[in-house]
């Protein structure tokens, strides 16, 4: 496999712009950045920020974690495959924004629960949860898991 570089992710950049049928200026305008800096990145001659990946992958509705793995910010190395999950789930063309979403959430509760911290929200960012609370219906409660059952009075 090649290693991954800038021209990689302008190539993908551009295919993902003409799969989505936009045109260069189209991008540029939805994802907030000019028409000349956008074609210097498709070119392969700009490397963008994480800030306008985040912009120009949120305007084509992808992962903006692949595009930072795709530009060398993110190790490749760094779990691809649950970045290549959420990139599949995101990109399904089938599902609703609310049934993507219900999705994610569903994946990231089972690799918390098989012992993985970083838990992703809404936006593709990785927050970090504590393991020792949960929250039911928007209260936190304590997790009774560790507690000890047999509790004297002191």
């Amino acid at each position: 496999m090649a290693s991954l570089n800038v021209g990689n992710l302008g190539e993908y950049l551009r295919e993902q712009r003409r799969s989505a049928q936009l045109s260069l200026r189209q991008l540029a305008d939805a994802a907030g950045v000019s028409n000349p800096y956008l074609s210097q990145i498709e070119r392969g001659l700009r490397k963008p920020s994480a800030e306008v990946l985040q912009q120009v992958a949120k305007a084509l509705r992808i992962s903006a974690e692949t595009l930072y793995v795709r530009a060398g910010i993110l190790d490749a190395e760094r779990d691809l495959d649950e970045v290549e999950t959420r990139a599949v789930i995101l990109a399904d063309p089938t599902l609703n924004e609310r049934q993507k979403q219900v999705l994610l959430q569903i994946y990231e509760s089972f690799r918390k629960e098989n012992g993985f911290a970083g838990v992703a929200d809404g936006d593709g960012t990785e927050e970090t949860r504590p393991h020792d609370d949960t929250t039911v219906r928007g209260t936190r409660t304590a997790d009774t898991s560790e507690a000890d059952p047999q509790q004297t009075a002191s």
